[in-house]
């Protein structure tokens, strides 16, 4: 689609055209052939006639991947005059990685044209040479905005004859804060310029800078505008907060031959999933702008080279990344705005392949996908987390595939044959085929024995109900709840709490530290003087025995069956301080709390709140708040 104006009409491509018909060059040509280029893409096709005249401003609406430095890039470098040293042509790019990827590309495109030179100029790195560089000679100058404005304002740029300006990413470069920058800068061009945005979408800020600085400007939109990558599938996995990782690994192993670019949201974040997926096993690196710059090219090169697996990364250290053959796009939580979601997914499914967008999310984003959907024209798929056996079994036919495909070198292992078949001799095929499966798989067998179950979240109005009635294993509980252990475990009592700085992680490691071997824990009651969690009833016992009269920072531990009397609040704590005392508990039926409610008297009905009271008489109007969802007070309906 092409749009003039206010003029809109679409365009078709009967037959596929040559470079040549467009008006390319033969050095040119000759050196994109070399690179493997046989037929223009859409967005060239329309692009790369229209720059090479002169005053032709234009906004070209497309994902990545849809040959967009090649459809800026050739027009460009055919009206470089090479003859001339002076800087003729700016390319802005919101990142480093992009700069240099755009300014290797150029360079690779212009290998036969003579005394052509190409810089690229970007922070993070010595100014000194980029200087050097460009007082040389150089007619194309490929920057990022900041550095760009760096050298302004150091007298080394000199753009009096500059006539083409392209900006890649328009709509990132904004988002990062590079609006004042892009303004300076086109303070210092010459109104008589041809000057070419790129976008993957048409947002107010992007809009505004076309209104400011492009005239009589052409629109040309491959597919349409704001619309997501067309070969890009999208599917989102529902899961508690506390499951996202778990659900990232079940994924990944579904999925034997993905390579994946894993999307976080903070710096922190992506270097703590990066941590983990190396600590379980998976070939992974972080990127993200904490590390320096040596060792982001070094990841970034390894991912390329498809050494590594996944990259884990933020939005702002992946945007320079150009790979062609991902497979899927991974979003651990959606972005903020829906052109990042636009920019994370479009890495996938380029250059007509299949790819997949999948987004991890708890209850509170899932209006994201609603407002995402209606953005980008495409329904997401509300996915199930695959079952261990599903995953295993994926796991062992590759397994096998890769054992049948191996070449196997019959010079380099002859020499070693008699020992192998002298040590294998008498074990049996079937034996021998069972070893080694396990040897090369065991590590998916074991984890997914073992593990843990993921609950898909429940939404509507009979969410709670529905919740109440699936069973607690592996939840943490701050509130009021029915206290009777799930079926098969048993209930203990533990007198250490928040106030002690004894929080789930803590009464896992406490646990493992006093207990020999695996210990199962079901559900834990985390409340602010002590605490109840519950074991399998084979194990009470052990537990019990191994927690009691140890200590937990300088004080004595005691954990003893939650059923048993004699400790808790009831223990002989009546002072203010301590929340359901008995003192406490006989003020309040003195002040009318067993009037219509018919609450129990014993210590595992009181809740956190009541600390707040400080003790004081108090007494409801109404029906009792119940505080028990995630912090919201609800009252139950008044009775007519």
């Amino acid at each position: 689609m092409v749009r003039r104006g206010a003029r809109t009409f679409n365009i078709t491509y009967n037959n596929l055209k040559t470079f040549e018909e467009l008006g390319v060059n033969e050095n040119i040509r000759r050196a994109i052939e070399e690179l493997g280029f046989e037929h223009p893409m859409p967005v060239q096709e329309e692009v790369i006639p229209y720059l090479l005249g002169n005053k032709n401003d234009v906004i070209a609406l497309a994902q990545t991947g849809t040959g967009k430095t090649a459809a800026f890039g050739l027009p460009v470098l055919q009206k470089i005059d090479a003859e001339n040293k002076a800087i003729q042509a700016i390319i802005l790019s919101p990142t480093r990685e992009l700069c240099v990827q755009i300014a290797d590309d150029l360079k690779d495109f212009s290998k036969y044209i003579n005394a052509l030179h190409v810089v690229a100029v970007y922070g993070g790195a010595d100014i000194r040479p980029q200087m050097k560089a460009i007082k040389h000679g150089a007619q194309i100058i490929v920057a990022t905005p900041g550095r760009l404005v760096d050298l302004i304002n150091r007298g080394v740029m000199v753009l009096d004859e500059v006539n083409n300006v392209v900006l890649d990413e328009a709509d990132e470069m904004l988002n990062m804060g590079f609006s004042d920058s892009i303004n300076a800068i086109f303070e210092q061009l010459p109104d008589n310029r041809n000057t070419l945005l790129f976008s993957a979408t048409m947002s107010r800020d992007v809009e505004k800078v076309a209104k400011s600085y492009l005239h009589d400007y052409k629109e040309i939109v491959v597919g349409s505008r704001n619309e997501g990558a067309e070969h890009v599938n999208h599917i989102y996995y529902l899961v508690h907060s506390k499951d996202k990782y778990l659900a990232l690994k079940r994924i990944v192993d579904f999925y034997p031959r993905i390579f994946a670019i894993i999307f976080c949201r903070t710096k922190i974040e992506t270097q703590e999933i990066a941590d983990k997926l190396i600590k379980d096993g998976y070939n992974a690196e972080a990127l993200h702008g904490d590390l320096s710059q040596q060792q982001r090219d070094l990841t970034m090169q390894k991912f390329r080279q498809h050494h590594v697996q996944f990259l884990v990364a933020t939005d702002v250290a992946a945007r320079g990344l150009d790979v062609n053959d991902l497979t899927h796009v991974i979003n651990y939580g959606l972005p903020d705005d829906i052109e990042s979601y636009t920019h994370r997914s479009g890495r996938t499914g380029r250059a007509g392949k299949k790819g997949t967008s999948i987004s991890i999310i708890h209850i509170k984003e899932k209006w994201k996908v609603k407002q995402i959907e209606k953005q980008i024209g495409k329904e997401f798929i509300d996915g199930e987390l695959p079952k261990p056996e599903e995953i295993c079994k994926k796991q062992l036919f590759k397994v096998m595939d890769d054992i049948m495909k191996t070449d196997v070198d019959e010079d380099q292992i002859a020499p070693y044959m008699a020992d192998i078949m002298r040590q294998f001799e008498y074990v049996d095929k079937e034996d021998l085929i069972k070893k080694m499966v396990t040897v090369t798989f065991g590590r998916f067998l074991d984890y997914y024995e073992h593990a843990p179950e993921i609950e898909k979240p429940v939404m509507g109005k009979n969410a709670r109900s529905e919740r109440d009635g699936q069973k607690m294993r592996g939840k943490v509980s701050n509130g009021r709840r029915k206290h009777e252990a799930e079926a098969g475990y048993k209930r203990l009592f533990i007198n250490l709490g928040k106030s002690d700085g004894f929080y789930p992680g803590e009464i896992m490691q406490y646990i493992n530290k006093h207990v020999h071997g695996r210990q199962d824990v079901g559900h834990i009651d985390l409340l602010q003087k002590f605490a109840y969690i519950e074991v399998p009833e084979d194990d009470a016992q052990k537990v019990m025995k191994a927690l009691n009269g140890t200590t937990y920072k300088g004080r004595e531990v005691r954990c003893n069956d939650a059923d048993e009397t004699g400790h808790g609040r009831s223990n002989g704590r009546t002072g203010r301080g301590e929340r359901g005392g008995k003192t406490m508990r006989t003020s309040r039926r003195d002040n009318g709390e067993r009037q219509g409610r018919g609450r129990r008297n014993t210590h595992e009905d009181e809740t956190d709140w009541r600390s707040l009271i400080g003790g004081k008489p108090f007494k409801f109007k109404g029906e009792e708040p119940d505080f028990n969802e995630e912090g919201w007070a609800r009252r139950r309906p008044k009775k007519k």
